[in-house]
């Protein structure tokens, strides 16, 4: 996977998640810029749900990153995702050790992310005409009508449970 480096200043990321029925194909989309440089981030999935995609775009584009100690804003329009950090509740999840956490493994996956690179969650309204915020919705939308064919295994394997699914 291609690493995005960034030295100085700060690093912006926009994210956004799709799915087409939910649960249904589904995608994500991130746009990561940092000066002059930019990258987008995209990919489908055959099943999922968007809450999945929407925490998936913001993981993928966390691992792009090369340095820690660099300030990172990510831009989302997931009330699921920036609620979670912002109000306190992932912190809450992991000392209650993840019981009844809706999407565990990303969540889990994310902490160790968040704890690395220390990103500030911003909420931002979808469709309202940010540049960066639709071209995310045009990934992940088109990711999960044109390229699903990744496999969330831990969605299908576990999504008859009556636990961890949303």
């Amino acid at each position: 996977m291609p690493q995005f480096c960034c030295v100085a200043q700060g690093i912006i990321i926009y994210t956004d998640g799709a799915a087409l029925g939910n649960p249904g194909p589904g995608g994500y989309g991130a746009v990561l810029m940092y000066g002059p440089n930019r990258k987008e981030l995209s990919e489908g999935f055959r099943l999922t749900t968007n809450n999945r995609m929407e925490l998936l775009a913001v993981i993928r584009a966390l691992q792009q990153l090369k340095q820690t100690g660099i300030p990172v804003i990510i831009h989302s329009d997931s009330q699921y995702v920036c609620k979670a950090v912002n109000e306190g509740w992932l912190f809450n999840w992991k000392k209650k050790g993840w019981v009844k956490v809706k999407n565990p493994d990303l969540w889990k996956v994310f902490l160790e992310l968040y704890t690395m690179f220390k990103p500030k969650m911003q909420w931002v309204k979808g469709h309202a005409g940010i540049p960066e915020n639709e071209r995310c919705d045009l990934l992940a939308t088109s990711a999960a009508s044109t390229q699903a064919v990744g496999v969330d295994a831990w969605y299908e394997a576990n999504r008859n449970s009556a636990d961890g699914l949303f």
